[in-house]
């Protein structure tokens, strides 16, 4: 074990500096009401780790490892996961902030977003095969050339999803908010 690698501990509170997470190894780690604006993960690597209240806005998440990680009431405006390292990752979000934030060309099969404000996503040309999307706002949110196979979107709400230009096949939508399905047809539906 090196003086980089935290094994099951609890922070509470704290404002981290801008490389002060940066090539360093968490695991079974709880973090909350934390500080992480404009921090810089790269290197970084988070396993079974929980996040509560916690803020990241504008942090630069690139190279970071999240396995088994989930992020609660957590702020993520503006945040761009698209570097994220894609070896061996699963997270997931409930109640969190992600207006803004860049999804480009991820693989996020089963990926959970419960009650999410998730306004101006750009999930272009990701793979978000049997994701949940459980009560999420998805206002202006972007999903182009996206795979949405076996994709949740029941509960949620404000989306535009075109299905000629993403994968929808066996995709779940309710019939209040199949009309995000059919706008860019410019179809009455009344």
């Amino acid at each position: 074990m090196t003086a980089d690698f935290i094994y099951d501990k609890e922070f509470n509170h704290i404002t981290y500096t801008q490389y002060e997470i940066t090539q360093k190894e968490f695991e079974n780690c709880v973090f909350n009401h934390c500080d992480f604006t404009q921090c810089n993960f790269t290197g970084a690597i988070f396993v079974d780790c929980t996040f509560n209240h916690c803020n990241f806005k504008e942090a630069k998440i690139g190279h970071v490892g999240l396995r088994g990680v989930q992020f609660n009431d957590s702020n993520f405006t503006s945040v761009n996961f698209a570097m994220t390292d894609q070896k061996i990752y699963e997270f997931h979000f409930t109640n969190c902030l992600l207006d803004y934030a860049m999804f480009y060309k991820l693989k996020l099969k089963r990926m959970q977003f419960t009650n999410c404000s998730m306004v101006s996503v750009d999930f272009m040309e990701s793979d978000l095969t049997e994701a949940l999307f459980d009560n999420c706002n998805l206002r202006l949110t972007v999903f182009s050339d996206t795979d949405l196979t076996k994709a949740d979107f029941y509960s949620s709400h404000n989306f535009s999803i075109h299905p000629v230009k993403n994968k929808i096949k066996k995709a779940i939508f309710s019939n209040e908010n199949v009309k995000g399905l059919l706008e860019h047809f410019e179809v009455i539906i009344k």
